[in-house]
């Protein structure tokens, strides 16, 4: 089985599921996305903006795949790239943080850490980077996670370690530190072989070699 994680890029935003690849919840303004919509082709939209923060900041999203399938998938930017950012109850992100937009792992690679991979991923992306102290997002509170479906819901969040910063019945707003993420037992790379499944087994040594590695009975 092939797997791996890749950038987000034009050149394979098409593998995004439709509900994400069409919708610009985040990329746009209130406004600007609900005329989106009503013009029937919100998909270029999202290509716009995706093309314009890959030139003005990089890499902006994640997909893992399993074989050709997609398992999942995140998006994140600065919060001066996201519109909708400022239009929540708990507004506005650090100025010293990134905003993670969504993020979700599809229903039947769920229950495998995935979710916490993909986080670690962008933690590991950022550090590199320089000039990132955190990661921020705003979660919704699991009752009204169904009528919010484009935002991260903050158990989730919770899980993967971040921590809140601004309560809300609703939209709390959570932070994960980057330097929180240096302390992480395990490297993402090895985390990812170890949840999918894809460490080698050992060889099998030859039975030459057994016998002269055997013990020597006296």
């Amino acid at each position: 089985m092939g797997r791996r994680i890749d950038n987000v890029t034009l050149d394979n935003v098409d593998d995004l599921p439709v509900r994400c690849r069409r919708c610009v919840f985040w990329e746009l303004d209130p406004v600007a996305g609900e005329r989106a919509e009503e013009s029937g082709d919100p998909g270029l939209e999202k290509e716009a903006w995706l093309s314009g923060v890959l030139l003005d900041w990089g890499s902006c999203g994640r997909i893992v795949y399993v074989d050709k399938a997609v398992a999942g998938y995140v998006l994140f930017a600065p919060p001066t790239h996201v519109p909708r950012s400022v239009a929540f109850p708990t507004s506005p992100v650090s100025g010293d943080a990134v905003l993670l937009m969504t993020a979700r792992i599809q229903p039947e690679f769920r229950g495998g850490g995935l979710g916490r991979v993909l986080v670690q991923t962008v933690a590991k992306d950022l550090i590199k980077r320089g000039g990132v102290k955190a990661i921020e997002a705003f979660g919704v509170t699991e009752v009204h996670a169904e009528r919010s479906r484009c935002v991260v819901p903050a158990d989730f969040l919770a899980a993967v370690g971040f921590k809140t910063v601004r309560p809300h019945h609703r939209y709390p707003r959570l932070r994960l530190d980057l330097r929180q993420t240096l302390t992480w037992k395990e490297d993402v790379e090895v985390a990812l072989e170890r949840i999918l499944g894809s460490m080698r087994p050992e060889p099998v040594r030859s039975a030459s070699v057994r016998r002269e590695n055997a013990p020597t009975h006296i």
